[in-house]
């Protein structure tokens, strides 16, 4: 059985999540997606619009995620990839080059983004219709 991982966000869910969780499910037989968590995306200097817990149980309802786990820090990438025995790592092409380390743990994947849509495009969209 080959593992998939990716991680993200995963804010206001849109076509764009859908696009790359199917493509990176067609990688393998087993998706994973390390989800960060509040605490983390406050590190990062994001805000999500739905916490962490809820974010998790929107993935989990998605037929191409088989498991979610939490991302806490940027150094747990390698620690994931042994525990889950991750044989594929991927993310979106706008992270190239960012991860390319992980390449002695397992393959390493770059996917285009869907075009045109993106959590912070839907945030901006909404305030510039308020």
């Amino acid at each position: 059985m080959k593992r998939v991982i990716t991680y993200g966000t995963f804010d206001l869910i849109h076509h764009g999540h859908i696009n790359i969780l199917r493509r990176a499910k067609e990688y393998g037989d087993y998706l994973i997606v390390g989800v960060s968590t509040d605490e983390f995306n406050a590190i990062k200097g994001k805000n999500a619009y739905y916490p962490y817990e809820e974010r998790k149980l929107i993935l989990e309802a998605i037929r191409y995620v088989d498991e979610v786990i939490p991302e806490s820090d940027w150094g747990q990438k390698v620690k994931d990839i042994k525990d889950y025995n991750v044989d594929i790592f991927v993310m979106g092409s706008d992270w190239e080059g960012k991860f390319d380390e992980l390449a002695e743990h397992c393959e390493v994947v770059y996917l285009p983004r869907t075009e045109g849509i993106s959590s912070s495009k839907i945030k901006e969209d909404l305030k510039d219709n308020e």
